[in-house]
């Protein structure tokens, strides 16, 4: 199984923003969108860095709440690791493991097609998981 089909599944769609906008802002678009993270772009869609609630928090926790007026090129993770639309979930799944990461940008040419989680790679993980058990008891039982 390929990020491809993960996105085939969920969609392309990712919230961007840009490197001077305000962590309130930027809180606001997580919280309106229920999502974890949001990716910095430049004006040609190019990632510039990625922007979690994680990072967020330890803004505010070392800053206190006078940070959410900074922008977000004073708080984003500017070196990003991203995977391909190739790559298989068990691939997707170590880089996030090793780094620590919750979100990973899908990356082709260059450009940024979409978004892939945690949360989706463990549920894409668990449907095949569950084919493979299916499976299993039809063999099994010779159905």
């Amino acid at each position: 199984m390929t990020v491809a089909r993960i996105l085939a599944s969920k969609g392309r769609e990712v919230a961007t923003t840009q490197t001077d906008r305000t962590l309130a802002e930027v809180a606001a678009v997580l919280s309106q969108k229920k999502i974890g993270a949001v990716v910095v772009t430049d004006t040609n869609g190019g990632v510039l860095g990625i922007l979690s609630e994680r990072d967020i928090v330890r803004a505010v926790a070392k800053m206190g709440s006078t940070c959410l007026t900074d922008t977000v090129a004073n708080h984003m993770t500017s070196k990003v690791v991203t995977t391909g639309e190739e790559q298989t979930v068990q691939q997707t799944m170590e880089k996030m493991s090793q780094g620590r990461f919750r979100h990973l940008p899908v990356i082709k040419d260059g450009h940024l097609v979409g978004l892939v989680s945690i949360g989706d790679v463990v549920q894409n993980r668990l449907k095949e998981m569950e084919k493979e058990s299916q499976a299993l008891r039809e063999y099994i039982t010779g159905a």
